[in-house]
């Protein structure tokens, strides 16, 4: 299947880039078709990458993007609070661009959503059987609608939890963010929650295009071991030279806090700070066979540089 023609959607981004990049390790990447607006980069279109000029945004734009395609890694997605732009990319893009699949025979459609579609609610240990989508943004109600389609087409769904690593602007800079506006633990650190690294993700993605799958799935893609926050919070101010809090808050009251300091971080995102959010996420490896790595202080060591040019300036 290596030689098989790919397509990528959402290839420029975050998890796209790491998609390319596990997809470019082991030589040209001829085979592979990025979805895109706008030219690739100068580094993608030297390897051989082909840009598909299409925009999620305007169905036409969509027809025959699957022509030759025998593989669609969809990885693009709106998740700002836009419920409108939300729908038009998360719901119609992915209906229309799955349409065009099915025009085009394409049978293997790999979709990147998130553990968010669970909504509110301390998660521990949770398996893809047990867990019960019930969203509370816009971005995911849109996105299990998109979940929905693909696995009505027949594909796999994919849902990380939080993700780090080269290319990340939410996870850790929103951690430093709190850190630095209410500097303390809160409940002193001790949520645990699934991580990944952005690398590894993308190499999950790669293998997924080398190997035959069962439609209709869905999994956990997080490293099987949690991390507790504590450790997380350790991890990051040591690369980064930075102090650690001092103090620890409930945390009802860490919220109130937050609240009056951070008003942009919403109840959902502190919660995901702040209490349990681990999930099996065990089957996704057995099915790639690959070993997920050790743990997130290895996955963020090489990150540091990435982290450290987000920081303020002092």
């Amino acid at each position: 299947m290596t030689e098989k023609a790919i397509l990528v959607t959402g290839g420029t981004g975050f998890i796209g880039g790491a998609a390319l990049r596990a997809l470019a390790a082991s030589g040209p990447v001829t085979h592979v078709r990025v979805l895109s607006r706008h030219p690739l980069p100068e580094f993608l279109r030297a390897r051989g990458v082909l840009h598909v000029r299409g925009d999620l945004t305007d169905p036409s734009s969509l027809r025959g993007v699957c022509e030759g395609v025998t593989t669609v890694l969809h990885l693009a997605s709106q998740v700002g609070r836009d419920e409108e732009l939300c729908d038009v990319v998360n719901r119609h893009g992915t209906t229309v661009l799955l349409a065009d699949a099915r025009r085009h025979g394409v049978s293997r459609v790999a979709y990147m959503s998130t553990t968010s579609v669970y909504g509110h609610g301390v998660h521990r240990g949770l398996s893809e059987a047990d867990a019960r989508p019930l969203p509370v943004s816009a971005a995911s109600r849109s996105r299990l609608f998109a979940e929905q389609s693909v696995r009505e087409f027949g594909g796999v769904v994919l849902r990380p939890h939080l993700v780090y690593g080269v290319g990340d602007v939410w996870f850790i800079p929103t951690l430093l963010r709190l850190l630095r506006r209410v500097p303390s633990w809160i409940q002193e650190g001790a949520a645990k929650v699934s991580v990944i690294c952005v690398d590894a993700l993308g190499a999950v993605l790669s293998a997924l295009t080398r190997i035959p799958w069962r439609g209709g799935e869905t999994f956990h893609v997080s490293h099987p071991r949690p991390a507790s926050f504590r450790s997380i919070v350790r991890t990051v101010c040591a690369g980064l030279r930075l102090d650690l809090p001092e103090r620890s808050l409930p945390a009802a009251e860490h919220r109130e806090a937050a609240r009056r300091e951070m008003p942009e971080l919403t109840d959902h995102q502190h919660e995901l700070l702040a209490s349990d959010h681990w999930y099996d996420s065990s089957r996704i490896w057995r099915e790639v066979r690959q070993y997920p790595g050790p743990g997130f202080a290895s996955g963020f060591a090489h990150a540091t540089g990435w982290y450290r040019s987000l920081l303020p300036v002092a």
